[in-house]
C-alpha cells in the first residue's frame, strides 16, 4: 500500500508540475512593440506594460525541416516580406511519452489538451527583452540566457515557459531566449542510413543552429553575443552537456561563455551504428509496414505492401516520403513501450558534432564554455522508477544498461545492496548514474570555475525545481525569500559569471564557494516549520565513491 501511495504522490507531483508549466503562457499584452528587422524577416512583438517586458513569440530561426529536410541539418530560414506579428506561441514539435504507458509518470491531461498545435514545422524561438522598446546595439548590450527545455528529447516546448520570469528575477538585467528543437523519432533517429543520407542528432543540430542565430541576431534585441549563458533542465541540461563536449570541446567560434545545468541528464549514448541504434532504426523502418497499412499516405489502401519501407533499398528516402502522422504514430508507440522511465530516442555519438562518448571528452578537461553552475534535486530518480518493482539491483542495472556484464552488475550490487528496498535501490541507481554523477564529472572538469547547488524542497523530485525560477504559476513553497535566493543564483551566474553576486536586497544565500573548494555545495531547502533553509555543506563522500564507480564503468553504461 505504501508503494502504491508513493507512486500516486509522484504522479501527482509531476502532473501538477506539467499543469503549472502549461500556465506559463505568453505575458498579458497591452500594446505592440517596435519592429526588429532581421534581414530575412521583420518581427513585431508585444509589450507587457505592467511588467515592462517585450516578448517576441515564434521567431523562425531555421527553415521548416520537412520533405527533403527531414533528418537533415537545419537550413537558413526563408526570406519573407512584410511585418510578422510575433505575438502567438509557435507550433510545438511532435511529442511522445516516456516508457511504460500504463503507469506513465509524465502523462497528464495537460499533455493531452494543449492549445498549441504539434507540427514538423516547429523550429522557432521566443525572445523576451526588458523595457517597452528594443534598442539594437553593435557593441555591449545585456547578458543573454538561452533556455533549452527538457522532456527526455521526446517532449517539451518553448510555450511551456514564460521567459519574462527570468527577466523579472534579474531585475531586468538579462534577455531570455527559449529554443525549440526536433524531438523523438524526427529529431534523434540513429543509424548508418541517417549518417549516410541525412544528419544524426538533428535536434542537437537545431539547438546549435539556434545558438548561431543568437550570435548573429541577438544584438538586434539589445543583447550581447559575447555574454551568452546556456541553461537547461533535465534533457535540456543533457543538451547543455552535449554543447559543452561538441567538437571535442572546441567549438569555433564559441557560441556561449557560461553554462547552467538543472538536473543533468546523461543516459546511454551509443555510437550511431551500434547494435541498439541500428535495432531502433530497423524498428522504425519495419514499423511502417504495419502503420502505413492503416494510414492514407498517397497510396491505395487496397495494396498495403506499397506502404512498407522494409523492402526499399533507400529506406531513409522512403521514410522521408512517409506521411508525418505515420511517423508520429511510430514515435509515440516506440517510446511509450520502452522500459519504465527510459527514453528511447536520445543523442548518439555521431562522429561529427559529438566525436566520442561525453564522459570521455569531459575526462580530458577541455570543454566549451568558461563557467558552470550545476544544480541537482535530492531525489532525481524516483519518478523514473516503478515504485512497485520487484527487480533486484542486478536485474535493474542490466535492464537499464544492456551492455553490463556480471562484473559491472556485481559492482552495482556492492554499492547499493544496503540502500533499502528494491525500489529505493533502483531510485538511487537511476538518479545517480544518469543525473547526479554526470554533474560531478562536469564539476571536476571545470574546477575552480564551477559551483554546485542542491534543491531539496520536499519531496525534491526531478522537475520540482522548475517552478522556483519560472515562477508565473506560483511554486508550492511560495516563500519570497527562498525564491529570491534560489532564482537569483542562476541570474547572478548569467550576469556576473558567478552565483555569488548579491544583486537583490534581502538575498539570504550565504557566500558561494566553487565546488573544487573543499567540495562545497549550496543547499536550498525549508525547515519543518516552513522557514527557508539555505546553507553550505560538503558533498557526501559516499556519494562521490558511488560516482567513481559509475565513472569507471562508463564504457559499459555507454555514457
Amino acid at each position: 500500500m505504501r508503494l502504491k501511495l508513493s507512486m500516486k504522490i509522484n504522479l501527482l507531483t509531476v502532473s501538477q508540475l506539467l499543469l503549472a508549466l502549461e500556465a506559463l503562457s505568453s505575458p498579458t499584452t497591452t500594446g505592440s512593440a517596435s519592429i526588429v528587422n532581421l534581414g530575412y524577416a521583420q518581427y513585431q512583438g508585444s509589450v507587457d506594460t505592467v511588467a515592462n517586458i517585450t516578448s517576441f513569440l515564434g521567431i523562425r530561426y531555421a527553415a521548416p525541416p520537412v520533405g527533403d529536410l527531414r533528418w537533415a541539418a537545419p537550413q537558413p530560414p526563408p526570406t519573407v516580406s512584410g511585418v510578422q506579428q510575433a505575438n502567438t506561441q509557435p507550433n510545438e514539435c511532435y511529442q511522445a511519452l516516456v516508457g511504460n504507458s500504463s503507469t506513465n509518470p509524465f502523462e497528464s491531461t495537460s499533455m493531452r489538451k494543449r492549445a498549441v498545435s504539434q507540427s514538423e514545422d516547429c523550429l522557432f524561438l521566443n525572445v523576451y527583452t526588458p523595457g517597452s522598446e528594443v534598442v539594437a546595439t553593435s557593441s555591449g548590450g545585456l547578458p543573454v540566457v538561452v533556455w533549452i527545455h527538457g522532456g527526455g528529447y521526446i517532449s517539451g516546448s518553448a510555450s511551456l515557459f514564460n521567459g519574462a520570469d527570468l527577466v523579472v528575477e534579474s531585475n531586468h538585467g538579462v534577455i531570455t531566449v527559449l529554443v525549440q528543437y526536433r524531438l523523438g523519432l524526427l529529431g534523434f533517429l540513429p543509424g548508418e542510413a541517417v549518417k549516410e543520407g541525412g544528419a544524426l542528432n538533428a535536434g542537437l543540430l537545431d539547438q546549435n543552429y539556434a545558438l548561431q542565430w543568437v550570435q548573429a541576431y541577438i544584438s538586434d534585441f539589445g543583447g550581447d553575443p559575447t555574454k551568452v549563458t546556456i541553461w537547461g533542465e533535465s534533457a535540456g541540461a543533457g543538451s547543455v552537456i552535449q554543447h559543452l563536449v561538441a567538437h571535442g570541446g572546441n567549438t569555433q567560434p564559441p557560441l556561449f561563455s557560461a553554462a547552467m545545468t538543472s538536473s543533468t541528464f546523461l543516459p546511454s549514448q551509443y555510437n550511431y551504428n551500434d547494435r541498439i541504434p541500428e535495432m531502433l532504426y530497423s524498428e522504425v523502418v519495419d514499423g511502417t509496414k504495419q502503420v502505413l497499412s492503416k494510414v492514407t499516405c498517397g497510396h491505395s489502401r487496397s495494396d498495403p505492401s506499397t506502404y512498407s519501407c522494409t523492402s526499399k533499398l533507400d529506406t531513409l528516402s522512403c521514410l522521408r516520403a512517409a506521411d508525418v502522422n505515420t511517423l508520429q504514430t511510430l514515435n509515440y508507440n516506440i517510446n511509450v513501450n520502452g522500459f519504465f522511465g527510459v527514453f528511447v530516442f536520445v543523442a548518439v555519438v555521431d562522429g561529427t558534432f559529438i566525436l566520442e562518448r561525453p564522459t570521455v571528452t569531459i575526462s580530458k578537461g577541455r570543454l566549451n564554455g568558461n563557467y558552470l553552475l550545476a544544480v541537482t534535486n535530492s531525489h532525481e530518480g524516483n519518478i523514473f522508477v516503478d515504485q512497485s518493482t520487484t527487480m533486484d539491483v542486478t536485474d535493474y542495472v542490466k535492464t537499464l544498461f544492456p551492455n553490463f556484464g556480471s562484473a559491472q552488475a556485481a559492482g552495482a550490487v556492492t554499492m547499493y545492496q544496503d540502500q533499502g528496498s528494491n525500489a529505493n535501490q533502483a531510485n538511487l541507481v537511476m538518479g545517480e548514474s544518469i543525473f547526479v554523477c554526470p554533474t560531478y564529472y562536469l564539476l571536476k572538469a571545470f574546477g575552480e570555475r564551477a559551483w554546485k547547488g542542491e534543491f531539496a524542497i520536499p519531496a525534491g523530485l526531478h522537475g520540482s525545481d522548475v517552478a522556483y525560477y519560472f515562477t508565473s504559476s506560483g511554486p508550492t513553497y511560495n516563500n519570497s525569500q527562498f525564491i529570491t535566493a534560489f532564482s537569483n543564483s542562476f541570474m547572478a551566474m548569467a550576469m556576473s559569471n558567478t552565483p555569488d553576486d548579491r544583486y537583490s536586497p534581502g538575498d539570504i544565500t550565504p557566500s558561494w564557494k566553487s565546488w573544487r573548494h573543499g567540495s562545497t555545495e549550496m543547499m536550498f531547502n525549508e525547515t519543518s516549520v516552513g522557514v527557508p533553509d539555505v546553507y553550505t555543506f560538503k558533498t557526501d563522500k559516499a556519494l562521490l565513491e558511488r560516482c567513481a564507480y559509475w565513472q569507471n564503468v562508463t564504457a559499459y553504461s555507454v555514457q
